[in-house]
């Protein structure tokens, strides 16, 4: 019995492989149908693709050049008027000021060239400068004076300034130097030429007045 079972079982395993094939084919040869209707219905088309001539021979253009721009019109000529206006100054009257320039009981009015250059008035400042008062003079409430002696170039200004006397002492002494030295003075002038000279100047230090 064991002898029969394999020959058996080859000849079923040959008739289902023979039997599949057979049933393959059919199913290959039923969708021959489909595959016509299909192709009728479809619109799409697969091939080489047809170019026209025209399209490969067309050639590109360069575009013209844009004209040049217009030059601008000259701007207008301007006319200058070449007439000079002359304005009339008006006329002042001028009173007659009929007073001594020095001497006398009149008016002084300042001419220096006539000054007697001999007294120690002619030691005229230009500029004055006021000293400052000292913070600790003021708080005690002390007052007094610095005489000092320096002497005037010939340019008017102070050099070599020193005191000669003061009162109280060494309390107003370095303020009035400072502001002396910033002084400047009429020069004396021989001859026409402005020279050196020695001259002495009393500067008050009053609460008052600071």
């Amino acid at each position: 019995m064991n002898k029969l079972r394999t020959p058996i079982a080859a000849l079923l395993a040959v008739g289902v492989t023979f039997g599949l094939f057979i049933f393959m084919h059919k199913l290959i040869s039923s969708g021959e149908g489909v595959n016509q209707d299909l192709e009728a219905i479809s619109g799409i088309r697969f091939g080489p693709v047809d170019i026209p001539d025209d399209v490969a021979r067309r050639e590109r253009r360069k575009p013209k050049p844009p004209p040049p721009p217009k030059e601008p019109p000259p701007p207008p000529k301007m006319e200058v008027n070449k007439q000079q206006v002359v304005q009339n100054m008006p006329k002042i009257d001028m009173p007659n000021l009929d007073n001594p320039m020095s001497g006398g009981d009149g008016m002084f009015i300042g001419n220096f060239g006539q000054v007697d250059q001999t007294e120690e008035g002619d030691v005229i400042p230009i500029v004055r400068i006021t000293p400052v008062y000292p913070r600790d003079a003021a708080l005690q409430g002390l007052e007094g004076w610095v005489k000092v002696e320096f002497t005037i170039t010939p340019a008017g200004t102070v050099s070599n300034p020193r005191v000669i006397d003061a009162e109280p002492p060494r309390v107003f002494n370095r303020e009035a130097l400072r502001a002396i030295i910033k002084w400047k003075f009429k020069p004396r002038v021989v001859d026409g030429v402005a020279v050196e000279r020695l001259a002495t100047q009393t500067l008050d230090f009053s609460l008052d007045q600071g």
